[in-house]
């Protein structure tokens, strides 16, 4: 089976999506010999990869235009007899271009929103969107052969949108084997709590700030928190200038992105990990940071039950005081409770969020998708 993958970008700087589509890509190569796959994307400066190790999977840069439309992209797409089609993401023209070339051709195809369509997102830049949902994206969403969640609350959003088509439900992975085994030893003074994620207004850094500004200093005297994360430079600023502002610069460091080994090191270094964000379709840095023995505060813009239910973090209401109460519960527990859930957190990917996991459900969506056989269990069907 032949597949295309397109996705507008997986620069570095594009934050998650760019990591879960190129790590998808190559835990599917990886499951299956019998498939090929070619992902399509628009020329960036700083690619998270530039080849696919396996060698059934082919990766290609395209060079673009006014409103990203590219012309190669559309060659590319329209002459590679490819049985189906998989696009990521929202409101920009690379997925719609492989959208129409899909139904020109009469080859199904699949569309995972990444979170573009989870209610705090659809307010953002609302008139743009508005404007796209009319003029191609509902079309495009409503004819696909099927839509990909990566989380049972994005499919409740996608239903409540009026979508009626077949939904997948596969949650994002995690490449496992890259994340050491060995419990680390988490005795830094003062104690780390890490914030890495894209540094955006999204996030909810602000409410972190102040969340931590109302903590009696006498809790935050052992503790510091590291912001790790690219962004906009002038919405960097303005937090930076707030912490200097609140007078916590000595306890709120913001940094440049990390990648790879160092990336690791830094979770796996932290005592804790927040992600104060208003809306995650699923949250990559959530399972990287469980994956690395560190518990995790988060919020109901998240998809993360989890957490509580199996006792390897917080899941949080929206807003500063939820926040402030929860840093101090985690703040004051022991550090036996803090490894204890940190053991549980790493459990948990094991045994639900593997790459290989993931990869094997995907190539089931696929063979569904183009024989309409097997139906397997996690595909909603109205």
């Amino acid at each position: 089976m032949n597949i295309n993958h397109t996705v507008s970008s997986i620069d570095t700087s594009s934050g998650g999506p760019a990591r879960s589509v190129t790590h998808l890509i190559q835990s599917v190569l990886t499951e299956s010999n019998e498939l090929k796959i070619v992902l399509d994307t628009l020329v960036s400066e700083e690619p998270i990869i530039r080849k696919f190790k396996a060698n059934n999977g082919e990766l290609n840069f395209h060079l673009y235009g006014i409103f990203q439309y590219s012309k190669p992209l559309n060659k590319q797409l329209t002459k590679s007899g490819f049985d189906l089609f998989h696009g990521h993401g929202l409101w920009e023209l690379p997925v719609h271009q492989m959208c129409k070339v899909a139904r020109k051709l009469a080859k199904p195809y699949v569309i995972t929103p990444r979170g573009m369509l989870e209610p705090w997102s659809l307010t953002q830049g609302k008139l743009k969107k508005q404007l796209a949902l009319k003029l191609f994206q509902y079309n495009d969403l409503a004819k696909a052969a099927c839509l990909h969640a990566t989380a049972p609350m994005e499919v409740e959003s996608f239903r409540k949108l009026g979508f009626k088509n077949p939904i997948a439900m596969i949650p994002n992975g995690v490449n496992i084997d890259e994340f050491p085994a060995v419990v680390p030893n988490k005795t830094n003074t003062p104690k780390k709590i890490l914030f890495l994620s894209r540094i955006h207004i999204k996030k909810g850094i602000e409410n972190l700030i102040e969340a931590w500004r109302l903590i009696d200093n006498e809790i935050r005297q052992s503790w510091k928190i590291e912001i790790v994360g690219n962004g906009e430079e002038n919405y960097i600023q303005t937090l930076k200038e707030k912490v200097v502002s609140e007078n916590l610069s000595g306890q709120i460091e913001i940094k440049k992105p990390i990648f790879g080994a160092e990336k690791i090191k830094l979770f796996r270094e932290a005592s804790l990990f927040v992600l104060p964000t208003f809306s995650e379709n699923f949250g990559i840095v959530i399972a990287e940071s469980l994956a690395s023995y560190t518990p995790v505060i988060t919020t109901k813009g998240t998809p993360w039950e989890d957490l509580e239910t199996l006792n390897c973090g917080w899941w949080i209401d929206i807003g500063v005081e939820p926040l402030k109460n929860a840093l101090i519960d985690a703040m004051q527990s022991k550090e036996t409770m803090l490894l204890k859930m940190g053991m549980n957190g790493r459990k948990l990917i094991e045994e639900k969020f593997s790459m290989e996991s993931v990869a094997k459900q995907m190539v089931e969506l696929y063979e569904w998708v183009t024989t309409k056989k097997n139906r397997p269990n996690f595909i909603d069907i109205l």
